[in-house]
């Protein structure tokens, strides 16, 4: 095979067949095979091929998703990263190895389609895909390469599975919370009956310290402070405390240095268990896939007695800790003392026929 013109063209003008076989600077070894009729022909694929390598050198080096996602873990800060590890770690066998632009509703339908024969609720697949929309989302507006170039173009659209299976909450009324905490192990009855008088999450309950309390001194009581690394939106909150709610305090003080609530000595950062479940059952409580028997059960009795009490909107809002654009911790006593005075409606509430929905 002759050398032709050009460097690193080779063309066999009897067989047709070529290559071409050139080092380019900043690029490296650039190796085609070809077939042509003519030396202009041969010219022309000779050309193609050194363009075709300057494109896709100068074309960004994306990264795999799955280098994404350590990124995303090394990097972010916040209260429910372990939740987003998980998350990950379930989607990793599936798209951990593509390139961070082939991620889209496309690919991710497989792993959709897997989840709901498993029996997995949408609400739980949508909690994935928003870990993988964040993710993207990152790439697309944040994450720089060192060229200043973003990971990724164009964050895709990804719609949200709703497949009509959400679990509806079950608030309790008085009799049913009195079946129920009869049931439960002591110290989980304490730890719900500050639940349903705080409208803390499980979460906050178990992880709750005696650090965090504040005394004031103005109105005679204390609250406590929760640090927002804690909290679900990563804001501190205020837990205000009634009669009720207060006692059980009273009672648990000096029975762990750390933590408010434990059992033999030792902390319980979980309350839904098999004791639980035990209990709600015992407690002739309704199952199903349709309705939440979790302790988020509480939180939801806790907003319905406040409702029931005349509480107003407002003061509901910031005893349930939502974020409603003004965000602020700093509370006056007299600011606690209505907090408080709202509270203490639900020692006062008395049983009332609950309506819901039958499915």
């Amino acid at each position: 095979m002759a050398r032709n013109k050009l460097p690193g063209l080779y063309w066999d003008k009897k067989t047709g067949k070529g290559s071409v076989d050139k080092r380019i600077d900043g690029i490296g070894r650039v190796r085609h095979r070809f077939t042509a009729s003519s030396q202009i022909e041969a010219e022309h694929e000779y050309h193609r091929a050194i363009a075709a390598a300057k494109t896709e050198a100068a074309a960004p080096k994306l990264r795999t998703f799955r280098e994404a996602a350590t990124k995303f873990l090394n990097e972010e800060v916040k209260p429910s990263l372990s939740r987003d590890a998980k998350c990950l770690e379930n989607l990793d066998p599936w798209i951990g190895h593509l390139k961070i632009d082939q991620v889209h509703q496309g690919t991710l339908q497989p792993y959709i389609e897997h989840r709901q024969k498993l029996g997995i609720k949408s609400a739980t697949v949508n909690r994935e895909l928003s870990v993988v929309r964040r993710i993207l989302t990152l790439a697309s507006r944040v994450w720089r390469d060192m060229e200043n170039k973003p990971w990724l173009p164009t964050a895709p659209l990804l719609r949200s599975p709703n497949w009509g299976d959400t679990a509806h909450p079950y608030p309790l009324n008085i009799e049913e919370q009195r079946r129920f905490f009869k049931e439960l192990p002591s110290h989980l009855a304490e730890m719900a009956m500050f639940a349903v008088n705080t409208g803390a999450r499980d979460k906050v309950v178990g992880e709750l310290r005696w650090e965090w309390e504040i005394k004031v001194p103005e109105i005679g009581t204390s609250v406590f402070l929760v640090p927002g690394e804690f909290t679900k939106n990563g804001t501190p909150c205020l837990l205000v405390l009634n009669s009720t709610a207060k006692s059980v305090i009273e009672s648990r003080r000096g029975k762990i240095a750390t933590h408010v609530f434990g059992y033999r000595g030792h902390p319980v950062v979980r309350m839904y268990n098999s004791a639980w479940k035990k209990a709600w059952l015992r407690a002739g409580l309704p199952v199903g896939k349709e309705v939440l028997s979790g302790p988020h059960n509480l939180r939801h009795t806790f907003a319905r007695r406040l409702r029931l009490a005349g509480v107003p909107l407002e003061t509901r809002k910031a005893l349930m800790h939502h974020i409603d654009g003004d965000i602020t911790v700093h509370y006056s006593p007299a600011e606690v003392g209505e907090l408080v005075a709202a509270v203490e409606k639900l020692t006062k509430v008395e049983n009332v026929t609950m309506l819901r929905l039958v499915s």
